[in-house]
């Protein structure tokens, strides 16, 4: 009796083990962002804490940006409502941490996309969201033409950053000295920089377009021509999650297809009734597309009603239509003498 009770106890205790370690498998191998976020009723997005263009708070606590547009564009095409968005802002050397711990459903924050940071940290960037390259602001005094007339500057750069790697490469391969300023938070870089701490600012180009409105004059300092790197600017999500990278990839093709073919939030009641087939199968009256991808016919539909189109989104937050004004550049469709591009819907 005794000898049958042991062995059903660590029968019981090995049955518990075994259904620990499946449990633990299975939360690794995550497949369920989508049904927690559908189940929570929100998507939660880590944003840049503050760069003008991207992603910023007004002093009510309302978000704006390139960035933050993208992230209620997903939410839109899961809850037809981009208000389901809800942003957490974050630093660049806790970015990736918050994502891993699940803290965020999706990084929208001016991210590069490296082969270091997807085997590192375990993460996908889908597709690339804006075409950038590190380069350099230096007040307009320094009659500065270009990166080469660097050589002895004292350059502030944000730690935790492509950027400093990038600058580093930079001078040594061109034999130029340099003097690096490190701060972990870009605040810092900036005040920095505004103060005479260093005479050299780098960051991704388009950071720079934006915090040169931080400064006490914007219109002192320059921005050089010349880019030192690639900057793939990439949403990012976790490994294992094929289904939501599914999503959020498509999201943003959809907006540069939607762009290509001339299908605007403007009007998108007319592309329901087009009877083009590339139209239709963007928006969703032929084919199974959104089904497919665990979402309803209209999803992009739903993006293009309430964000817009790749074109509308960069023009009103970084573009023309904005304070920066930063020129499409790389950012140009494919078709307009730029690289932007995205697969066929079909």
């Amino acid at each position: 009796m005794m000898r049958t009770f042991r062995g059903g106890l660590l029968i019981g205790l090995a049955v518990a083990v075994l259904v620990a370690v499946l449990a633990i498998i299975y939360e690794f191998y995550d497949t369920r962002t989508l049904k927690r976020t559908v189940r929570r009723g929100e998507v939660l997005c880590g944003v840049n804490k503050g760069l003008p263009g991207f992603s910023i708070p007004d002093d009510k606590g309302n978000w704006t940006g390139f960035d933050v547009d993208f992230c209620r564009a997903v939410a839109a095409a899961i809850f037809d409502d981009p208000g389901k968005a809800k942003f957490v802002p974050l630093d660049a050397n806790e970015r990736f941490k918050e994502l891993q711990s699940r803290k965020v459903d999706i990084l929208s924050r001016n991210t590069t996309w490296s082969m270091a940071r997807e085997l590192d940290y375990d993460l996908y960037f889908p597709a690339v969201a804006y075409y950038d390259g590190v380069g350099f602001m230096v007040p307009r005094t320094r009659n500065k033409e270009t990166s080469l007339d660097l050589t002895g500057s004292k350059v502030c750069v944000q730690s935790g950053t492509t950027t400093t790697l990038n600058v580093a490469d930079y001078f040594r391969i061109n034999n130029m000295k340099y003097e690096e300023v490190k701060f972990d938070n870009l605040n810092d870089v900036v005040k920095a920089y505004d103060t005479g701490r260093c005479d050299t600012l780098s960051a991704d180009v388009s950071q720079l377009y934006a915090l040169r409105l931080n400064l006490t004059k914007p219109g002192d300092h320059m921005i050089l021509p010349d880019m030192i790197s690639k900057e793939p600017l990439a949403p990012v999500v976790r490994q294992r999650d094929d289904d939501w990278m599914m999503i959020v990839k498509w999201t943003l093709y959809a907006m540069i297809n939607a762009e290509e073919l001339g299908v605007t939030s403007e009007n998108i009641d007319e592309a329901l009734k087009s009877k083009k087939p590339e139209v239709m199968r963007l928006v969703g009256t032929e084919g199974r597309y959104g089904e497919q991808l665990g979402l309803t016919k209209d999803w992009a539909a739903r993006i293009i009603r309430h964000v817009g189109n790749y074109g509308e989104m960069y023009d009103r937050n970084i573009g023309e239509k904005s304070k920066l004004k930063i020129p499409r550049g790389m950012n140009q469709l494919w078709n307009a003498g730029g690289v932007q591009y995205a697969p066929p819907m079909r």
